[in-house]
């Protein structure tokens, strides 16, 4: 079977959500849209960020204007450029001028998300630094109103990050390793 590079790219991403972000609970939101079929996976083939900042817009367009039953979220993969962590980190800049610029700060919002993903005041091998680590270099736009909506559901939201950073250090790299996402990322092999 020949697949594509772009759904080779998309099966990694959605590997990656089900056994990390879902399979260790690491968003408690991920499991909903994924089972319904409301996630919009957007590869980019931007190479410049002219080409991803104008990828960006469209997708924040169409999420905004596509109604939350049918698309509640996207992830926007960007595997040809930003693929340095610190330049992607700057890049987040853009992002949020690009939301105000088009009106959608308060109704959308970026969530970000890198291989190299790196929390300030940390080492790059840190394990809590993979709370955030995808197999791509990748931009998640969300619905404030579904954020709203999920927070409210789930009364512990406030302590998620810290439950994530737990989770992590117990598992430790071997168990991250374990989870069999570490050979299905490297950038666009054949």
């Amino acid at each position: 079977m020949n697949i594509t590079t772009n759904e080779k790219i998309i099966a990694a991403t959605k590997l990656w959500l089900e056994r990390a972000v879902i399979g260790l609970n690491l968003c408690p939101f991920a499991k909903a849209v994924h089972v319904k079929n409301q996630i919009s996976y957007v590869v980019s083939s931007a190479t410049t960020h002219e080409d991803l900042l104008k990828d960006l817009m469209q997708a924040l367009e169409m999420l905004a204007e596509t109604p939350a039953v049918s698309v509640d979220t996207t992830l926007l993969v960007h595997p040809y450029v930003l693929t340095d962590f610190i330049d992607y980190n700057d890049f987040l800049d853009v992002v949020d001028a690009a939301l105000e610029d088009m009106d959608l700060e308060n109704v959308l919002q970026v969530a970000s998300f890198h291989p190299q993903y790196q929390f300030a005041g940390t080492q790059p091998d840190d394990i809590e630094n993979y709370t955030n680590r995808s197999p791509y270099p990748m931009l998640h736009l969300l619905r404030e109103a579904s954020i709203v909506q999920a927070v409210s559901a789930f009364p512990e939201a406030g302590k998620i990050f810290d439950k994530n950073i737990e989770t992590l250090r117990c598992l430790g790299h071997t168990g991250w390793n374990d989870l069999g996402l570490a050979k299905v990322s490297p950038l666009l092999e054949n």
